[in-house]
């Protein structure tokens, strides 16, 4: 099985990397940071090829897959992403530029480069990480992540109805809180006080078995689902005391 692994160096994307890796697939793993403690496991095993780009740069992205899919490609999975808060937007508002870029563009130009290469195959699998955040519907001071990642979530729900006649599955993966080392660093280095924090394995555990389901979405934990629902139904007045 071939596999890669859109934003594969670090967090979730490492650690769906490193199952695949344990499972004997060919593996890619493509990011923007591919060197520096703890991507040493990259050199070691023969299997596995990187891919050193921003998924924001369209050329290098399209050059990548094309490259690794040459005999074919299994699954892609695209973990990469931005995020920044209202703070950070207000200080530097052309991170919301690049926000849209890596969660919106770059995955539509990811989805449709290996969905290309999947109907000249004829099978395949494409498996995008959204968030729970993506299931608020638009709010008067509604975050740009959010939307970003509801737009991820339409993407993927595009790419399902249109390659389904090809049999390409599409699988849309929408977490909560992960205990990554990524959410830590954005939490002072504790995410604890996040609610229904996962863990790194348990939340790869839930993500491979949809994966090898070819299940449509993955949505969890069910409690963060079913708040975010319960937030759409509140009115407009209510939701704008949301913090950030």
């Amino acid at each position: 099985m071939k596999v890669m692994v859109i934003g594969g160096a670090s967090g979730i994307g490492r650690a769906l990397a490193l199952h695949y890796l344990a499972q004997g697939a060919q593996l890619a793993v493509c990011s923007r940071r591919l060197a520096g403690p703890g991507h040493d496991w990259l050199t070691l095993h023969p299997q596995v090829r990187s891919y050193g780009f921003d998924i924001a740069d369209r050329v290098a992205l399209t050059a990548a897959i094309r490259h690794f899919g040459i005999g074919g490609l299994d699954v892609l999975i695209v973990t990469a992403g931005q995020y920044a808060d209202a703070a950070a937007l207000a200080a530097q508002p052309d991170a919301g530029i690049g926000i849209v870029q890596a969660n919106v563009l770059g995955l539509a130009q990811a989805f449709d480069t290996a969905a290309t290469l999947m109907r000249e195959q004829g099978h395949g699998q494409l498996v995008a990480v959204a968030s729970i955040a993506g299931l608020l519907e638009e709010y008067p001071g509604g975050s740009l992540y959010s939307t970003s990642k509801r737009a991820a979530i339409g993407i993927c729900d595009a790419y399902r109805k249109a390659l389904r006649p090809f049999g390409i599955a599409v699988t849309t993966i929408v977490p909560g809180y992960v205990d990554t080392a990524r959410l830590r660093e954005l939490n002072g280095g504790d995410a604890g006080s996040k609610p229904f924090l996962q863990s790194e394995a348990a939340a790869v555990r839930r993500m491979v078995g949809a994966i090898g389901r070819r299940d449509a979405h993955c949505i969890f934990p069910w409690q963060l689902e079913l708040l975010a629902r319960l937030f759409n139904l509140l009115p407009a007045s209510l939701k704008r005391l949301r913090r950030k």
